[in-house]
């Protein structure tokens, strides 16, 4: 059983699948599901949707047990706009709503925030999405989209891994109660060589896929989304809940 965090009336899994840059991903994304998982993360921005929506056709998992997500793309954030592609990403995903909805990054066409988050709640108070958030925004904008949404955000997304420093994005999100939701959680690759993430993942065993995502369950307020298009790995990011990491490998870490 996956573990579930909360905030502001959400409940999320806490790991999730992420689908950016895999393409035609329903194959995936019904293993993954028949694995376990129970949170897919999309966005219209990554051209997933499509095959997130054939992928939990296929799996026979209902949609009431799935926690789905996806997001509006910065060219899309004029309040009309956004209700367009709001209504595209449900016709791509074959559903009636999403389960969390976000702005996928800050605008770029100077649109006012307000105007924007007033179109996220809207698309909230429709039945379209049961949760709202944003993703890559900084805390000064964080602020300033608490301040003009008529709805609580229930979490921030944004890229968070043993390679960058994200402390002070968490201590925001932890003081106003919202899940921060990690995307690239191995970083891209990057951390596969790490001495540090190699000896501990020797010492317990596990991939360094395994001790970084339970580096990141472990903090308590974070959801993070590996995505693989391998199947043993798929199911591999997903056992991260049998163990737990040392006081001492988590700082080393």
């Amino acid at each position: 059983m996956i573990p579930s965090l909360t905030a502001h009336g959400c409940t999320m899994p806490q790991i999730g699948f992420g689908t950016s840059q895999l393409g035609d991903c329903g194959d995936l994304v019904a293993t993954a599901l028949k694995l376990g998982y129970r949170h897919i993360d999309t966005a219209w921005k990554y051209g997933s949707e499509k095959g997130v929506g054939a992928g939990i056709r296929s799996s026979g998992v209902p949609r009431s047990e799935i926690f789905l997500v996806t997001k509006v793309s910065h060219e899309y954030l004029r309040a009309d706009a956004f209700a367009r592609s709001v209504e595209e990403s449900l016709k791509n995903l074959q559903v009636d709503y999403v389960d969390m909805l976000h702005v996928h990054w800050p605008s770029m066409d100077k649109v006012p925030l307000a105007e924007t988050m007033g179109a996220l709640a809207k698309a909230r108070r429709e039945g379209l999405t049961r949760h709202i958030g944003v993703a890559n925004f900084n805390i000064a904008l964080l602020e300033e989209a608490q301040s003009v949404c008529p709805e609580p955000l229930a979490t921030l997304q944004a890229e968070y891994h043993p390679y960058l420093d994200q402390s002070k994005v968490l201590d925001y999100c932890r003081r106003h109660g919202m899940i921060f939701t990690a995307y690239c959680p191995l970083a891209r690759g990057r951390l596969f060589n790490d001495p540090v993430l190699t000896a501990i993942a020797q010492g317990r065993g596990k991939t360094i896929a395994q001790i970084v995502l339970r580096w990141l369950v472990q903090q308590g307020d974070i959801v993070p989304i590996p995505r693989s298009s391998n199947p043993g790995r798929i199911a591999q990011n997903l056992a991260v809940f049998d163990f737990e990491l040392t006081a001492e490998e988590m700082r080393r870490i």
